[in-house]
């Protein structure tokens, strides 16, 4: 953990459709728009225990998401040292770490997937809370809109 240059709220989008006709995730979670982040980092001694954050999602003002990094599989230190054995990590890259429960993927029919309009709010215990609006794809012009 020492080497955490700081913490920051992410917003980890997926697009569906792309998700659905395969052959990986990747495609459906690499648009231009897609994993906004912030609203500001924040470094490690302002945060404390990384592992004793909540985790918050709403969608139009409907919570969605709710959790803990205290519920993490394992911790952001065990994460970090694993992908350390898969790449290089360089001073500027981002990991995310996960998502609590609440995923539109996993919902009952008719799943509540994102709509052009819907406004997502994430947020992250002492890491702030950022705003989304989703916007159709040849609107997506601001980096703080997630096309779809």
């Amino acid at each position: 953990l020492a080497a955490v240059g700081g913490y920051l709220t992410a917003d980890d989008v997926s697009e569906r459709a792309r998700i659905a006709a395969g052959p990986t995730w990747a495609k459906g979670k690499c648009a231009d728009t897609f994993t906004p982040i912030g609203p500001w980092l924040v470094t490690p001694d302002a945060v404390g225990d990384p592992q004793a954050l909540g985790l918050e999602l709403w969608v139009d003002g409907e919570r969605r998401q709710r959790g803990t990094t205290a519920r993490m599989a394992y911790g952001v230190g065990e994460l970090l040292a694993f992908l350390s054995t898969l790449m290089t990590l360089e001073p500027g890259d981002l990991v995310l770490t996960g998502t609590p429960g609440g995923v539109a993927a996993l919902r009952p029919e008719p799943r509540p997937f994102l709509r052009e309009g819907h406004v997502v709010e994430a947020e992250v215990t002492g890491l702030g809370r950022q705003r989304t609006r989703v916007v159709a794809v040849e609107e997506a012009v601001d980096e703080a809109e997630v096309r779809v």
